[in-house]
């Protein structure tokens, strides 16, 4: 089969992630006798100091016509530490988000047993830990209006909106998953005070009758995040609003010991984007030093939720714990013997080829 897949490296280490992440999507493809069609497109302070916007109509209309989109990261100091600044690099995701129509994002929270050790939990609270992380991602307080502050500029406001569709959306998605899983989904709110996460419970309640298998519970938030540190093998699939969303998927990625581990995927009524969940990490731009992995496994998740080809998928993942296990590894994971960026990537690839 033959694919066309938009690239976009972003910024700091994101063209370097993505160079190991491409390897490896070529190898898979070597290997189970698919084509890929690499287009590369700018996006956020590249795309800024490039065209002047951090989304270019161009970049825009190559995801839209791409099977998926494989995206390094975004953001740059020369824009972070300028408040002044009219136009931040972040907008461009935002942009893409609300273009590309990508409502869900989907984060699997999952440890590996060879660095258990690495996480700030205990090992026998991580051990086994298997959690996919569901966040809405077109609603709520961040698109909520109306927005803004008072004339004096003493008072400012933020409004959450959400309707019954999108809710019933992203929590028809959760309930898909979790059947391909441990057939349990959490629905995280805060029933007790907001509106919002009242139509939110009522919701999922209503769309839980329509997958019998389904075990639902719902949790508030403030005891989510304490069950996510004391007891998070208790959880299979979340699902949650924007705001929560971003906040436990942020603390459940500590679990694992390593930010650099982790792939996410956003999924969208034209297409699809992968991305590792860091950032553009600036300060390690350049020097080869970038950890792969968080991209490489987002690539994983192309072939499994772009392209429903779930061999090619696994093998990937078999390749990444197999460098873990043989600590084959940056040195986030490893300083006594650190690999570089492209030495994993390498590597990677020729054990798929291997196989």
């Amino acid at each position: 089969m033959n694919f066309k897949i938009a690239v976009l490296p972003g910024d700091g280490i994101g063209p370097e992630i993505i160079e190991q992440a491409l390897k490896v999507v070529s190898a898979a493809g070597k290997k189970y006798g698919h084509t890929f069609d690499f287009r590369k497109g700018l996006i956020g302070a590249a795309a800024i100091d490039n065209t002047g916007s951090p989304l270019p109509a161009e970049t825009l209309e190559l995801c839209k016509s791409s099977d998926a989109v494989l995206f390094g990261a975004i953001g740059d100091p020369k824009y972070d530490n300028n408040p002044a600044a009219k136009v931040r690099p972040e907008q461009g995701l935002l942009a893409m988000r609300k273009e590309l129509g990508l409502y869900a994002n989907v984060r699997p929270v999952t440890t590996f047993s060879s660095l258990t050790g690495k996480s700030p939990l205990k090992k026998e609270i991580v051990s086994g830990v298997d959690i996919l992380m569901i966040r809405e991602l077109t609603g709520g307080i961040y698109f909520g209006r109306p927005q803004g502050r008072s004339e004096d500029g003493t008072t400012a406001y933020d409004t959450c909106v959400y309707s019954r569709s999108e809710i019933e959306r992203i929590v028809h998605l959760a309930c898909e998953y979790a059947l391909l899983r441990r057939k349990k989904v959490t629905v995280v709110d805060k029933a007790n005070v907001l509106a919002t996460s009242r139509l939110w419970r009522e919701t999922a309640t209503e769309t839980a009758k329509k997958f019998p298998a389904v075990e639902m519970d719902f949790l508030f938030v403030d005891n989510a995040a304490m069950q996510l540190i004391q007891n998070p093998g208790r959880f299979d699939v979340i699902v949650t609003e924007n705001m929560f969303g971003d906040i436990l998927s942020d603390e459940a990625s500590v679990i694992t010991g390593s930010l650099g581990l982790l792939p996410s995927a956003s999924i969208g009524l034209h297409t699809s984007v992968f991305e590792p969940i860091h950032g553009s990490y600036p300060q390690a731009a350049g020097k080869n030093i970038a950890n792969p992995l968080g991209t490489i496994l987002s690539a994983a998740m192309m072939f499994d939720y772009a392209f429903r080809l779930k061999e090619e998928a696994v093998a990937i993942r078999r390749a990444v714990e197999q460098s873990i296990e043989n600590d084959f590894v940056t040195e986030d994971l490893n300083r006594s013997n650190a690999r570089s960026t492209s030495q994993v990537g390498d590597w990677i690839s020729a054990t798929i080829s291997g196989f």
